[in-house]
């Protein structure tokens, strides 16, 4: 058996003087240099065990003045499924109502952006074709746990009256069911979580400290014809969302 990795046992020792009140919520932590010296390893070693734990909610960096450790906070179960996609209504609303709370989201749209080049590869679209940009920030209990910025080729919904996804009668249906309201059927979904560091925007809208872990998700949909109809950058910020994904079996 491989011996654990040096950081995943600085990690357990931080853990462990955390859960044995050595070090209380609010206490700062000594430097990396000082536990780097106790352990008998580098700095970068003590920083990656850091890390791991931020992003866990255990501690919390604070820019120019240290780790401290963190208030205790229940994470959000950000839920990712097919099948509550196809239920009608919100997921998000569908995850805060099993965790009681109350959910609730605010967003801006643009319309007829032009699609950026990245965008534009996802979408199967030309650089510079129009997109209806959505920005959203999702609440629970009033406070910020996600935010998601959505494309959507113009020339799908266009003169429709799904062109505005939180606006007309279909407002905050979904993409799977305003989709279908124009005769436009979704056959699945492709994601892809990526681990980075928060912008200092998405730290500010989140109340999260800057360059603090966030997993990014790559969402597309696409239509039954195999095109796509709809891309977003998902951003859950680690230390206080799990991400769990509900996998369908087919009998």
């Amino acid at each position: 058996m491989s011996e654990q990795p040096p950081y995943l046992r600085i990690a357990d020792e931080l853990r462990r003087r955390i859960a044995e009140h050595v070090w209380e919520p609010g206490n700062r932590l000594p430097s990396r240099a000082q536990i780097g010296q106790e352990f008998g390893v580098g700095e970068n070693v003590v920083r990656r065990a850091q890390e791991l734990l931020i992003s866990q909610g255990v501690l919390e960096g604070r820019a120019g003045s240290g780790t401290y450790v963190a208030e205790p906070r229940q994470r959000v179960r950000v839920v990712r499924s097919s099948a509550r996609e196809q239920s009608g209504g919100s997921p998000f609303r569908q995850d805060m109502k099993a965790l009681r709370r109350q959910s609730d989201w605010e967003s801006r749209t643009d319309a007829k952006v032009p699609a950026p080049a990245e965008i534009a590869s996802r979408l199967g679209i030309a650089e510079g074709e129009l997109c209806v940009r959505t920005a959203y920030e999702f609440l629970a209990d009033g406070k910020p746990v996600q935010l998601s910025t959505s494309w959507e080729p113009y020339a799908v919904t266009g003169g429709t009256l799904v062109v505005l996804p939180e606006g007309g009668p279909h407002a905050g249906a979904g993409v799977v069911n305003r989709m279908a309201t124009i005769g436009v059927t979704i056959s699945h979904a492709v994601e892809q979580p990526e681990p980075r560091h928060a912008t200092a925007e998405e730290a500010s809208l989140l109340g999260i400290q800057k360059a603090a872990l966030v997993t990014n998700i790559r969402r597309t949909y696409y239509s039954d014809q195999g095109r796509p109809v709809e891309t977003a950058d998902i951003v859950v910020p680690a230390a206080h969302c799990e991400i769990v994904y509900e996998i369908p079996i087919n009998r």
